[in-house]
């Protein structure tokens, strides 16, 4: 385990640096300033985060433009002649219908919150050990309006679905951890770092079997909660940070 630990911070000290940005989807909410912006956009390269970076990169820049520059303004204050502008936008399986559905909520919501995390409060405690009732709490939020389109559950996970989670916990980390580096936002404060879930990709989780910090083979919310609990391990404080380290040590091919 110490061997681990010196290891792997030494790889956290290494790839945890702003010239991660600039080819990660993280990129995309490190383009504004204000809270809403960057929570939104956030959202958006999260969700988009699967397959070719290029490509996440280049259809979240396409978005972006469709809302002429300013996400929150434009869904909050949005009329349906401009929603006319997202029609046709597609990324892999997420489609207009899918985008006009997320708008509505994300409308509805900040009509109601200053925050996205309140969203996630609503399940989440300061005495609970991980976000787990907060990302279920969330995607219950975020399908409470009528006529949700049934093809849009799929873009949302939650544990509830056994789901890994590996998008939105990737959200999570962005917007809570305060990295010294830069790379992640830290703006939500009500949420402890320490309750944070690993995201796990075929990256993440390539690492993990290496280095003996996962056993489950199978890519599910249970491999997620093991996975962090041995990263709690080496680091109960901030046990996510390590996301940097087992991801660029498989994309580099350093294991």
């Amino acid at each position: 385990m110490e061997a681990n630990r010196t290891f792997l911070n030494a790889m956290v000290r290494k790839y945890n640096q702003p010239s991660f940005i600039a080819t990660d989807p993280i990129a995309i909410p490190h383009r504004f300033q204000d809270k809403p912006n960057i929570e939104i956009a956030g959202l958006f390269a999260a969700l988009f985060a699967w397959g070719n970076r290029n490509t996440i990169l280049q259809k979240c820049t396409e978005l972006i433009h469709r809302m002429d520059g300013n996400p929150h303004q434009f869904i909050t204050q949005s009329s349906d002649t401009d929603l006319k502008q997202l029609e046709g936008f597609a990324h892999r399986t997420f489609n207009d219908t899918d985008l006009l559905y997320m708008v509505s909520f994300l409308k509805h919501w900040y009509g109601k919150h200053h925050s996205l995390e309140t969203a996630f409060l609503l399940g989440v405690k300061p005495e609970h050990e991980t976000v787990e009732h907060g990302l279920n709490a969330f995607r219950s939020a975020f399908f409470s309006l009528p006529h949700v389109p049934k093809r849009t559950y799929k873009h949302i996970a939650s544990p509830i679905q056994h789901s890994a989670c590996k998008r939105i916990n990737m959200y999570l980390r962005w917007m809570v951890r305060n990295s010294n580096s830069g790379v992640d936002f830290g703006i939500w404060k009500q949420i402890n770092p320490a309750q944070l879930i690993c995201p796990l990709d075929l990256h993440v989780q390539r690492t993990a079997l290496k280095l003996g910090l996962l056993t489950r083979k199978q890519s599910d919310w249970k491999a997620a909660l093991e996975l962090t609990q041995n990263l709690r391990k080496l680091d109960p404080k901030d046990p996510v940070k390590y996301d940097f380290a087992l991801f660029g040590l498989s994309v580099n091919k350093a294991i």
